[in-house]
């Protein structure tokens, strides 16, 4: 097996743009690290799965565990057999970290407040580029753990974003993905308190990016200025990725989200007679504690009535230490069957959508392996034609709808 560290990363985009950040930092050092998730129980589950398989894999190599799971409950993680050593959130973006042999390295991940250069960590998914603006998270959704995994927000300044996207691009980046853990709070902790618009409009003041996304948006913060920004800026891909969880009023209270139901709604509403054209996102949560049937029914039809044809669904799982495990719990079978129920109305609505753009002209982003990739309202296309260019930027004619794909011939 040659030489160099085999990192595994697991989650969120956030954990993988920070795995470029630690390759860099550990060189050809021979080293496993894996880079794990603490969103669900499932997650953690799966991270200690892949412990165990890259264990079985390489039985001699030095295995790290770092990331959110690790920062959580770092003793359980130093305690498998599998593990040489356990390295926390803020520590694994430091080369002292990894030059260390302490066993467990995990710092008190609420007092970081840095906002060094360096938390500008950025990978490339072929031709699209994350790059990290925020990380952290002042809230306390009561399903959610990652704060106590991230810290408290904090941002990177607009000058090391600008001139990370700048490198991006003149690397040959065609397009970038700006990514954080509650993206919409960027600026609250830096000099003059910037907004996350503020920094969308330097990027495209002071770069040559083409195509221009955000990762997932707090429906409440969005303000004017980045209104204007997404449905008015060219270079701002029409599609919008909100963080909703759910679409009844108390489950979202329960749920210490800071929106109602109408008001995500109405956000919705807004940014379409704005620009029609905006394809809408959102992250959905089946059977949080206390859901009854009409409730579940309300989250349902918030698919139709916010028009989210980019769904992801998560089926609700407690996480020890936060207030919702301490909540009158679903039946497991009845959260898998609302999951389900979400996810058949959420492909019903998709599937319309689809076939509402056959005949269209769409501009594509070709990528990997060259006849496939995304329009700019983040539809999946297969192109009929030979393929073309990784990077190439087409505008394919769309004839039809398969596997949830549209199909299509370039111009």
């Amino acid at each position: 097996m040659p030489a160099g560290p085999d990192i595994i990363s697991l989650g969120c985009r956030l954990n993988i743009a920070e795995s470029e950040t630690i390759r860099a930092l550990l060189g050809e050092r021979d080293t496993i690290v894996v880079n794990s998730c603490a969103v669900t129980n499932e997650a953690v589950k799966q991270t200690r799965q892949a412990i165990r398989r890259a264990r079985r894999a390489r039985p001699d190599a030095e295995l790290i565990v770092t990331g959110c799971a690790a920062q959580i409950d770092a003793a359980s993680f130093a305690a498998m057999p599998e593990v040489t050593r356990v390295i926390g959130n803020r520590d694994k973006l430091t080369a002292a970290a990894w030059a260390s042999t302490t066993p467990v390295m995990v710092s008190d991940i609420m007092a970081v407040r840095d906002t060094a250069p360096h938390l500008a960590a950025s990978f490339s998914e072929h031709v699209r580029a994350f790059v990290e603006v925020q990380n952290g998270c002042d809230h306390r959704c009561t399903f959610c753990a990652i704060p106590f995994g991230r810290g408290n927000s904090r941002s990177v300044p607009a000058g090391a974003v600008v001139d990370r996207i700048a490198d991006l691009v003149a690397g040959g980046r065609r397009e970038v993905v700006l990514t954080g853990v509650d993206l919409t709070s960027y600026g609250a902790d830096l000099p003059g308190r910037p907004t996350l618009g503020a920094l969308v409009e330097r990027v495209l003041t002071h770069t040559r990016v083409e195509r221009l996304r955000l990762s997932s948006l707090d429906s409440i913060e969005i303000d004017g200025r980045l209104f204007d920004l997404l449905t008015g800026e060219a270079r701002m891909l029409p599609h919008v990725h909100l963080s909703l969880q759910a679409g009844d009023d108390l489950i979202l209270k329960r749920m210490k989200r800071r929106h109602s139901r109408a008001q995500a709604v109405a956000i919705v509403a807004r940014l379409k007679a704005a620009r029609p054209d905006i394809a809408i996102g959102a992250d959905l949560i089946a059977g949080f504690p206390t859901e009854d049937e009409a409730m579940a029914a309300n989250t349902r039809a918030l698919i139709d009535d916010c028009d989210i044809v980019h769904a992801h669904i998560f089926p609700y799982s407690p996480r020890a230490g936060t207030p919702a495990a301490r909540m009158p719990q679903i039946e497991p079978a009845r959260v898998k069957a609302r999951a389900a129920a979400l996810r058949e109305r959420a492909a019903i609505r998709r599937g319309a959508w689809l076939r509402t753009l056959v005949g269209t002209r769409q501009q594509i982003l070709v990528e990997r392996p060259g006849t496939r990739g995304h329009a700019d309202n983040f539809a999946n296309v297969a192109l009929t034609t030979p393929a073309r260019n990784i990077g190439d930027i087409v505008t394919v004619e769309i004839d039809s709808v398969a596997n949830d794909m549209l199909v299509g011939t370039a111009r």
